[in-house]
């Protein structure tokens, strides 16, 4: 079994998750966002940049394989609009990130399975979009989707949300599988909120992938990797993307399925803020 299965090995990671864990407390995209942020003395943030620095890279140029739903450069996502910084729906990565990820989709190639991303490197103006959004009581748009089971009010208390990302470092990755062959899925239905993220897979927006137990981004204890009240079914894909990924050096992130961080981080120490385009390549 992978390492968040009960080996010593995601212990050692459990425990250096929560050594860094400064400015959140444990929980969904809160964990995430205090999850090895880097936050200290040494942590530089490079507010408004425009360029990446020479070791990023676009996925696609590393294995054009990888399906790629970024879903903050669209409205399907818990805050209900196109997030800042997101000026194409490209992934980016540090080179030995993406790198990493191509040799965990080579392996689900040949068990019948695809990597689809949903977000990868996340600029700092994002971060602070989220943070605005949590701080906003009065828009409830997408509760009944992402949220339906917590107060908006509770979003920082609980962790979900934070002022800091580990994406924003560039090595982390929200990730899914698709079984192939793939049909393409049908969009959600404009103007109508969607199921709950906690339902029955056949009841959520349809997004194309194996069923998880829950959708991405979803605001509740179920969507925690080992969480005991999924199924069979749930458990054995959850299984799959996790050894597939810690194969290749990545870490999970006990309170989100999805989420991944490549070990070790070329930038453990600095939170990036050039926006996510191909355009923050060729400028370096």
């Amino acid at each position: 079994m992978g390492r968040l299965w009960g080996s010593r090995r995601g212990l050692v990671a459990g425990a250096a998750v929560l050594a860094v864990s400064v400015l959140a407390p444990a929980g969904a995209l809160g964990a995430e966002a205090g999850a090895g942020t880097g936050v200290g003395p040494r942590t530089e943030i490079g507010h408004r940049a425009e360029a990446a620095p020479d070791g990023f890279t676009a996925l696609r140029a590393v294995d054009p394989t990888v399906r790629q739903d970024i879903r903050y450069a669209g409205s399907h996502s818990f805050v209900g609009a196109p997030v800042d910084g997101y000026r194409r729906p490209v992934c980016l990565l540090t080179r030995p990130a993406a790198q990493a990820l191509r040799g965990a989709q080579r392996r689900l190639l040949r068990a019948g399975y695809s990597l689809k991303v949903y977000d990868c490197y996340r600029p700092q103006r994002a971060v602070d979009h989220f943070v605005r959004w949590a701080r906003d009581p009065a828009d409830q748009r997408t509760k009944g989707e992402f949220y339906p089971r917590v107060a908006k009010s509770r979003l920082f208390a609980d962790g979900y949300i934070a002022e800091r990302s580990g994406h924003s470092r560039g090595s982390t990755v929200d990730v899914t599988l698709v079984r192939l062959p793939a049909a393409r899925p049908g969009p959600p239905v404009p103007g109508k909120p969607g199921a709950p993220c906690h339902a029955p897979v056949g009841e959520r927006a349809p997004d194309g992938s194996v069923d998880m137990g829950t959708a991405f981004d979803c605001f509740d204890p179920l969507s925690r990797t080992a969480d005991p009240r999924i199924g069979p079914v749930q458990r054995a894909n959850r299984r799959l993307l996790v050894e597939a990924l810690e194969a290749q050096g990545f870490v999970n992130l006990p309170q989100e399925w999805w989420h991944f961080t490549f070990a070790p981080e070329p930038y453990p120490g600095t939170v990036f803020d050039f926006p996510v385009s191909e355009r923050s390549l060729r400028r370096r």
